[in-house]
């Protein structure tokens, strides 16, 4: 399929999807996320794709927001459409994905854009990045998750500053509140990414599988429960006798 507001990429087990509107620092429009959705839908059909990776192009900015020009004249009714469907479509899509989503933030990820980047399972920044969440100086709150996925991200407290102040917090200082992992150069950050995703893709996807839906139960009072099943679920599968096989036959497995 061929996109407008995105750029796919396939290498070997991975997929970058890449979010090319430079003219306006990548912000997310409806065209985008539809794009998002739409592609994420085909790699996780895809059995060839094991990890997915989204970035920004260019080398100031991950995503700099929503496109405020769409929903500057929307009222209370649309405005809650707006932010269910996003959350359906998309944020949530990707926090519930079979397969691990990395976003590669080169640059501003700001309101929409740092929401998209919570919503995967990795973050990797560049040293140029700044994150944060302006909406109350537009007198507005998160509508993507952002007021629900930053506190188990970085705490209540510092969730809050961030989202009262709106103030852009620098990669350092978000690898620091564990708001990213790490933090590289940015003509080093995709590498680096691709690394970490090659390293997982060598491992059971099943198994990886089973692990993101147990781990964003973490908070819940099924977390415990989940985590028993899929553990005995798990020694049923192909995935796991190989793995035991490889392991008594001092070799790697192939998954």
């Amino acid at each position: 399929m061929s996109y407008e507001n995105i750029l796919l990429k396939k290498e070997d087990k991975l997929s970058i999807i890449t979010i090319n509107r430079p003219e306006s620092l990548n912000a997310l429009n409806a065209k985008t996320i539809q794009e998002l959705s739409t592609a994420l839908d085909e790699l996780n059909s895809d059995n060839s794709c094991r990890v997915i990776i989204i970035t920004g192009s260019g080398e100031k900015s991950f995503v700099a927001g929503a496109d405020i020009k769409e929903f500057s004249d929307f009222g209370q009714e649309k405005a809650e459409e707006l932010a269910r469907n996003g959350q359906n479509s998309l944020f949530n899509k990707i926090e519930n994905m079979t397969k691990p989503v990395i976003a590669a933030v080169n640059g501003f990820a700001l309101g929409g854009g740092l929401e998209l980047a919570m919503a995967c399972h990795i973050r990797y920044a560049s040293e140029n990045a700044k994150l944060g969440l302006p909406e109350v100086t537009l007198g507005l709150i998160p509508g993507y998750g952002g007021t629900q996925r930053l506190p188990k991200l970085v705490g209540k407290g510092i969730a809050n500053e961030m989202i009262f102040s709106a103030k852009m917090v620098p990669a350092q200082k978000a690898k620091e509140i564990g708001l990213v992992n790490e933090v590289y150069p940015i003509e080093e950050l995709l590498t680096k990414t691709k690394e970490l995703a090659t390293n997982i893709a060598h491992n059971s996807p099943m198994a990886i599988s089973k692990a993101i839906n147990a781990v964003n139960l973490s908070d819940t009072d099924k977390g415990f429960e989940t985590e028993i099943k899929y553990f005995g679920e798990l020694f049923e599968m192909e995935d796991k006798k190989e793995g035991v096989t490889a392991f008594l036959e001092k070799r790697k497995p192939n998954f």
